[in-house]
């Protein structure tokens, strides 16, 4: 599981940073407060933000502070919890200080696994750690953990990927590959798209358009691809923003309407920009990591 999935990495800004979430009570937020006096709290996130580029790791260190300080007798009742009804499961280990996490990447495991008290992700092992005393909150959410695991696994994603050989569904999807690969979209003639500057898009998500060819589509020879198209249509070419390119893009005030959504483009909201710059992100990331091997 990836690292850049599991906390965010900078504000509404572009800041660098990390967010982290903690259950609430007052001597924990006073101590938050004293060992990070910039963060910040986020009412649409409800999470800190806490800025830097070692955010992570000073957050990591104060989350295992406060785990230790957690009612030892939590702790006891979490081992005893475990001893009793023991999760059996190979995504699991049971470590000295509490459980550790391992599965393939998955959303819904990320999400499933931030609403554990105290648990945290360690970009060293590439696994999540859970203390004792967040057992019962683990056990809760365990079975969708482990459906996702277990969904994601590269040969059940190779089974799917056999069933769907031959499909309607396959056909469709070996289409839109071959099409993306083009880097070509369909936009209206008379509302054109700015040039070298990120836009989201129905059917490509977050592009940057390098290039209006000017060239007509014919609505009717790619309607499968693109649906609801007429004969005002014109191509244009496009590619992949940057990190930087989408750092220095402005969200949208509100989210868009039914006109932007029938030409097909519009300024992305923030949360389209927060997904785009995390795989942003993580792609060069992967470039600098293959470069240096």
């Amino acid at each position: 599981m990836g690292d850049e999935a599991e906390l965010r990495h900078e504000d509404d800004r572009g800041r660098p940073g990390e967010s982290v979430a903690f259950p609430f009570d007052r001597m924990s937020v006073q101590r938050f407060r004293e060992t990070f006096p910039r963060a910040r709290w986020s009412d649409e996130r409800k999470a800190w933000f806490v800025p830097g580029t070692t955010a992570r790791r000073r957050i990591d260190r104060w989350l295992a502070r406060e785990a230790s300080r957690a009612d030892a007798f939590a702790d006891e009742r979490g081992r005893d919890a475990f001893e009793f009804e023991p999760i059996l499961s190979p995504y699991l280990d049971v470590v000295e200080d509490g459980f550790r996490v391992r599965t393939p990447y998955s959303r819904t495991i990320v999400d499933e696994l931030r609403q554990v008290a105290f648990a945290r992700w360690d970009v060293d092992l590439r696994v999540w750690h859970i203390p004792f005393a967040s057992y019962d909150d683990l056990v809760r959410r365990w079975k969708l953990i482990e459906e996702a695991a277990k969904r994601n696994e590269p040969e059940e994603r190779r089974k799917r990927a056999e069933a769907r050989k031959g499909t309607d569904d396959d056909k469709r999807s070996r289409q839109r590959a071959s099409e993306r690969r083009r880097h070509r979209i369909p936009v209206p003639a008379s509302d054109l798209p700015p040039l070298n500057r990120p836009v989201a898009t129905r059917s490509y998500g977050l592009i940057v358009v390098s290039e209006v060819t000017g060239e007509l589509v014919e609505a009717a020879t790619v309607a499968d691809l693109y649906p609801d198209l007429s004969d005002e249509h014109v191509w244009a070419l496009w590619r992949s923003a940057s990190l930087e390119e989408l750092i220095h893009t402005w969200p949208a005030k509100k989210e868009p309407g039914e006109y932007e959504n029938g030409r097909g483009w519009w300024q992305p909201t923030i949360e389209e920009l927060r997904e785009a710059r995390r795989r942003a992100r993580s792609r060069e990331r992967r470039v600098a990591l293959g470069a240096s091997i």
